[in-house]
């Protein structure tokens, strides 16, 4: 049976390793799996199948008291259900950055806006960096959506709150920022 399991804990080396274990002793899979640290907390989602059926409570218990993970883990469990799978292509996939001096509601502003024209957040980091406020996330603009429309809204929206917001194709961000080796 496949479940959804998420892990959070205080961040230190050991912790990949100790979930996986888990895992392997239960005689599972990891299907796939998300890892971040954010300001010194950790936290890993991943899909896992595991032989036979467990109450979600239950897999959540006997992760959560691991001897491979020690003390202080909080963990998830729930029944992985198939969702529909939505085919983006590439062509539909953008990244919007945004900074400026940091005050309450720039998250909120930001995805409200692009929830009303039905661009979903893909990937979300936002972060302090001494009194400026960085938001990276990576969108889905439907091809209904007239990028340049969006383009000058965000812009405009950020300018109101003192915000500098780019938002580029994908591949474009990619190009512009990807770390080249010279050989």
């Amino acid at each position: 049976m496949q479940y959804v399991l998420s892990v959070m804990s205080d961040d230190h080396p050991g912790i990949v390793a100790g979930v996986s274990s888990v895992v392997d002793r239960l005689g599972g899979n990891i299907l796939s799996c998300s890892q971040t640290v954010l300001d010194g907390y950790f936290t890993f989602i991943m899909t896992v199948d595991l032989p036979g059926t467990r109450e979600p409570g239950d897999l959540a218990a006997e992760v959560r008291s691991s001897p491979e993970l020690g003390e202080d883990y909080q963990v998830i469990a729930r029944r992985y259900k198939p969702l529909p799978q939505i085919d983006v292509p590439t062509d539909n996939v953008f990244i919007i950055t945004a900074f400026g001096k940091d005050r309450p509601g720039i998250v909120r502003e930001f995805s409200r806006y692009l929830a009303g024209h039905d661009i979903n957040i893909t990937d979300l980091y936002g972060g302090r960096r001494d009194e400026d406020f960085v938001l990276v996330g990576q969108l889905t603009i439907p091809a209904k959506i007239n990028i340049r429309n969006i383009k000058s809204d965000l812009e405009a929206a950020g300018k109101e709150y003192g915000f500098t917001v780019k938002v580029q194709h994908n591949n474009i961000f990619v190009a512009t920022n990807q770390l080249r080796l010279i050989e």
